[in-house]
């Protein structure tokens, strides 16, 4: 089978996914990053070998998340884009009139405005951890709940108790003060999902103008609570992707197909092979100018096959990568 590659590199999980030439998902695999994005990347590829047994031939490759450089000079990824402009590819592909996207990870939460199939504006939160899915995971961690189960909880309750959801450290110590007096748990955790809520539309979408349809993709979109609760703030229904888990990974595949055929170009990709490689990075200050930036450079042997951090170009420009698309970092 000729496939499409598409792998999304986050600080928590990366995502692999892979698409037929009729964009069809025949794989998908979600893995904890655990600070070890290499390890994990050669790790998913070895699942998905395992599984399809060298009976996929792998056509186009793109690559996504925080981790996108590094998982593109790895793979030889042919093409590199944010995540804003991935998880917009997929959600349109799903919901061709989405409007606008809610997407919350597990470190960071966006917003994205769709008109007309097109991103017209963006949001993210990178500072504040209340809303996102560790802070969750936190949460049902103290309580002993799994984390499968907070939405369920939450969903039983009947009479909610309003959590300060402004900051991450508040929202936990209401909670814990709230347990003391005496609270419901599952009140509590309803308590939580609108404060999360209420913090991500101050915060993410504050001044965006929302319209529906909705489409609630991301991790946290498992979370039943969550999405209940968006939509009672927003009062319409949020629509949740079948494969909400993996859309950016998705939306990279998606990226490269368009890639591959526009251009008529053969992948990039250095094949299943890499799973026996070894690969080493290392960072340095470049002193060429006043912003002193801090170039990342990654090794496979004692070739470089990769750099990135510069603000010019002079140190990622000089490997003369054509495979890659660090240059066009524009969000479209």
């Amino acid at each position: 089978m000729r496939c499409f590659l598409g792998v999304d590199v986050g600080s928590v999980s990366t995502n692999i996914v892979l698409l037929d030439e009729n964009e069809e998902i025949l794989y998908k695999l979600y893995l904890r990053t655990m600070g070890k994005p290499i390890e994990t990347i050669k790790m998913g590829l070895e699942n998905l070998l395992s599984d399809f047994k060298e009976n996929i031939e792998i056509i186009g490759v793109g690559t996504t998340g925080s981790g996108r450089l590094l998982a593109g000079a790895i793979l030889g990824a042919d093409i590199i884009k944010n995540e804003i402009t991935a998880h917009a590819v997929a959600a349109v592909k799903e919901f061709p009139d989405v409007q606008t996207i809610i997407e919350i990870g597990g470190q960071d939460s966006k917003i994205i405005i769709i008109r007309n199939k097109v991103v017209v504006d963006f949001a993210m939160n990178t500072v504040c951890a209340a809303g996102t899915g560790s802070f969750l995971d936190r949460q049902a961690e103290r309580l002993g709940i799994p984390i499968e189960k907070v939405g369920e909880l939450s969903l039983m309750s009947k009479k909610t108790t309003r959590i300060a959801g402004r900051c991450a450290v508040f929202a936990e110590s209401d909670m814990i003060h709230k347990q003391q007096m005496g609270y419901k748990i599952e009140d509590i955790l309803r308590g939580l999902c609108q404060a999360l809520v209420r913090n991500y539309l101050a915060n993410v979408a504050k001044g965006k103008e929302l319209r529906a349809p909705f489409v609630f993709q991301g991790g946290v979109a498992a979370n039943l609570g969550i999405r209940r609760a968006f939509e009672e703030e927003l009062g319409e229904i949020v629509q949740v992707p079948k494969y909400y888990d993996v859309m950016g990974a998705i939306g990279a595949a998606l990226l490269a197909k368009n890639f591959i055929k526009t251009n008529s170009k053969r992948t990039k990709f250095v094949g299943f092979k890499l799973v026996n490689l070894k690969y080493e990075t290392e960072m340095f200050e470049c002193k060429g100018c006043v912003n002193r930036c801090e170039i990342v450079q990654i090794y496979s042997g004692k070739n470089i096959i990769g750099r990135w951090g510069d603000k010019c170009g002079k140190w990622s420009n000089s490997l003369k990568l054509e495979r890659y698309d660090i240059a066009q970092e524009a969000i479209l």
